[in-house]
C-alpha cells in the first residue's frame, strides 16, 4: 500500500468545518467571499478565514481555499488583495482553476501551494506536466477520468505533484461542471458558483404550433434527460490508493452539516482500514446510505456509469434528530434539536470513535428541569440519556423504515 491519502472535507460554513474537523479530516477547502465556486455557501471573510485557519492547525488539518472562478476583467484589480489576506490567514492552498489566478498566486500568495480546479479539466499526464512546469504543486482530476489513467499518469508525472481526485458526491452533466445551461435558462452563471441546476428538472415537449400544451417525454425512461447520479467509490479505496491518488475529495460545500460529518467519518474509516490491509466492515460502507444522496455510482472510474432517468429528488436511510452539545461521564447529554422525535423512538448514535450504536430514547427533560415525552417542532435543547458517554458533535439519527 502507498503513502497514507489525505481527505479532503467540505466546509461551506463553520458548523460544516466543525463537522469535518471533529470526524476525521485531514484538510478541508472553503471559500472566501470572492473567487470562489459556490456563491450561496455560507463562506468566510478574512477575519472568519483567520478563526478557521487557527481552529484547523489546531487540529493537525490543512484549509485549502478555493479561487476557481474565472475572473472578469474588472475583477482583477481585486485579486492581489484576495490573495495576500489568504496567505496572512493562514491558508496552506489555493484551489485554481485560472492561469492568470495561477501566476498571481505565485507572486502575491508565494508561500501557498497551488492546486490546480477540477475546472481546467485536466484528463492526461501531458497537461499535468505542463501545469507542475508552471508551479502547481497538484492537480485535481477531472471527474471524467478513468481509474486506468490515473495509474498512467501518477506514473508519467514528477512523484512530488500531487494528485487530487473525488470520491464522494453529485456529479455534472457536463465535462467538469463547465456548463452554460444554468446562465441560458436562469442568469445563474454555473463557472461562477451560482448554478440552478436545471439539469435535475423535470422537461416536456411544447409543439411550435400549439402553446401551452406539454407533453410528457416517458416512453420507458422518463422526462429527466440531463439528470445524473452521485458518485461513491467508498468500497474502491484500496485501488485509489494504488493508482497513486495523494488527496480523496468529498463534494459538498453547500451539504448540510450532518452530510459533512457522516461522510467524512465513512470515508476516514474507509481509508484506514485501507492502509492498514483491512477489508471495509459493512457498517462503514453502509453510512453513504443513511445520508441524503441520488441513486450511487462509481462515475467515470470503470467505463460510462449511464445517466439517471428518473425523479432527481434525495432519499436517506435515516434523518437527524439532535446533535450532542455536552455529556457526562454517566452518558446524560445536553442535546440540541434537529428534527422532532419522542420517547420510545430506535435511535443511532453516530460518534467519531466507534461504530454506530442503536438504542432507545429514553426520558427527557427541557432547559427548565420539566420531563417531556417529545421535542416540540421548534428547536430546543434538552437533556437525554445515551446508550454511552460521547464527546461533543456526536449525532442522533432515526433510521427510516
Amino acid at each position: 500500500m502507498n503513502k497514507k491519502p489525505e481527505l479532503l472535507a467540505p466546509a461551506g460554513d463553520a458548523e460544516r468545518l466543525a463537522m469535518a474537523l471533529h470526524y476525521g479530516a485531514d484538510a478541508v477547502y472553503l471559500a472566501g467571499r470572492q473567487f470562489g465556486m459556490r456563491a450561496a455557501a455560507g463562506n468566510f471573510d478574512p477575519e472568519g478565514l483567520k478563526e478557521v485557519c487557527k481552529l484547523a492547525h489546531e487540529k493537525g488539518a490543512a484549509v485549502h481555499l478555493t479561487c476557481n472562478t474565472l475572473p472578469r476583467e474588472d475583477e482583477l484589480k481585486n485579486l492581489p488583495a484576495f490573495l495576500e489576506q489568504a496567505q496572512d490567514a493562514g491558508v496552506d492552498a489555493l484551489i485554481i482553476a485560472d492561469l492568470g489566478v495561477m501566476d498571481a498566486a505565485a507572486r502575491y500568495a508565494p508561500k501557498l501551494s497551488r492546486h490546480v480546479s477540477t475546472q481546467l479539466g485536466v484528463i492526461n499526464s501531458a497537461t499535468a506536466n505542463v501545469l507542475h512546469g508552471m508551479g502547481a504543486d497538484r492537480v485535481v482530476l477531472a471527474r471524467e477520468t478513468p481509474m486506468k489513467d490515473i495509474f498512467e499518469i501518477r506514473a508519467k508525472t514528477p512523484p512530488e505533484l500531487e494528485i487530487e481526485a473525488f470520491v464522494h458526491g453529485a456529479m455534472c452533466v457536463s465535462f467538469s461542471g463547465r456548463c452554460l445551461l444554468s446562465n441560458y435558462l436562469t442568469g445563474r452563471d454555473a463557472n461562477r458558483g451560482a448554478c440552478a441546476q436545471p439539469c435535475r428538472w423535470k422537461y416536456y415537449l411544447v409543439e411550435e404550433k400549439r402553446p401551452g400544451e406539454y407533453f410528457e417525454i416517458t416512453e420507458d425512461k422518463g422526462t429527466y434527460i440531463l439528470n445524473s447520479r452521485d458518485m461513491c467509490m467508498i468500497e474502491h479505496i484500496p485501488e485509489l490508493i494504488n493508482a497513486g491518488v495523494t488527496s480523496f475529495k468529498i463534494e459538498g460545500r453547500m451539504k448540510s452539516a450532518y452530510y459533512a460529518a457522516a461522510v467524512t467519518n465513512a470515508y476516514r474509516h474507509a481509508i484506514d482500514y485501507a492502509v492498514a490491509n483491512e477489508p471495509l466492515p459493512q457498517v462503514w460502507a453502509d453510512e453513504v446510505n443513511k445520508i441524503s444522496h441520488r441513486p450511487y455510482c462509481t462515475g467515470f472510474y470503470y467505463g460510462d456509469p449511464g445517466q439517471h432517468y428518473a425523479e432527481a429528488s434525495y432519499f436517506s436511510d435515516a434523518d437527524v434528530c439532535a446533535v450532542v452539545e455536552e455529556c457526562d461521564e454517566e452518558g446524560f447529554a445536553w442535546l440540541s434539536q434537529r428534527n422532532r422525535f419522542c420517547s420510545g423512538d430506535v435511535l443511532e448514535l453516530l460518534t467519531n470513535d466507534a461504530e454506530p450504536v442503536e438504542f432507545t430514547a429514553g426520558a427527557m427533560t427541557n432547559e427548565a428541569g420539566e420531563a417531556i415525552s417529545s421535542t416540540p417542532h421548534a428547536m430546543m435543547k434538552f437533556k437525554m440519556k445515551l446508550p454511552r458517554q460521547c464527546g461533543r458533535l456526536s449525532i442522533l439519527r432515526r433510521m427510516k423504515k
